[in-house]
């Protein structure tokens, strides 16, 4: 009874919450696709051994799956897949635990970022994209 009003609207709930948790990565993926080079620099000094392919699935899963996602399309499988790729982001590039000072602190703050984030995918992918999506469709 006393959540009436979120019964109600659900579907306008989940809606907005596809649409805040996907503004992270599609922002970023756009950036990092309209500066391609610039991705592959990075990923190259974050030394990972094929920076080329890192940058492309970097893009691939920020700007292409996350404004999937936020269309509701094929939500619940790019729920889990972006969750998982979240949680190598997290291992792979904010490694807190072999940091000192302030790095440390910050990449703890981004570290825990994704992990929230990790778990607003996965409810995302049990709950499905509600009413307003082309999954409906």
């Amino acid at each position: 009874m006393r959540y009436v009003l979120l019964d109600k609207a659900s579907n306008e709930v989940i809606l907005l919450a596809r649409l805040l948790l996907m503004v992270l990565f599609v922002l970023f993926g756009w950036d990092k696709l309209t500066d391609f080079s610039g991705t592959v620099g990075y990923m190259a000094g974050a030394g990972l051994p094929v920076p080329t392919l890192a940058a492309a699935v970097v893009v691939l899963m920020e700007f292409f799956v996350g404004l999937a996602i936020a269309l509701g399309f094929c939500t619940r499988p790019l729920a889990l897949l972006l969750a998982l790729y979240t949680l190598g982001t997290a291992l792979i590039g904010h490694h807190y635990w072999t940091m000192a000072g302030a790095d440390r602190m910050a990449n703890m703050v981004n570290f825990y970022k994704n992990i929230a984030i990790i778990g607003g995918l996965l409810l995302l992918c049990v709950t499905g994209p509600g009413r307003y999506s082309i999954d409906r469709r």
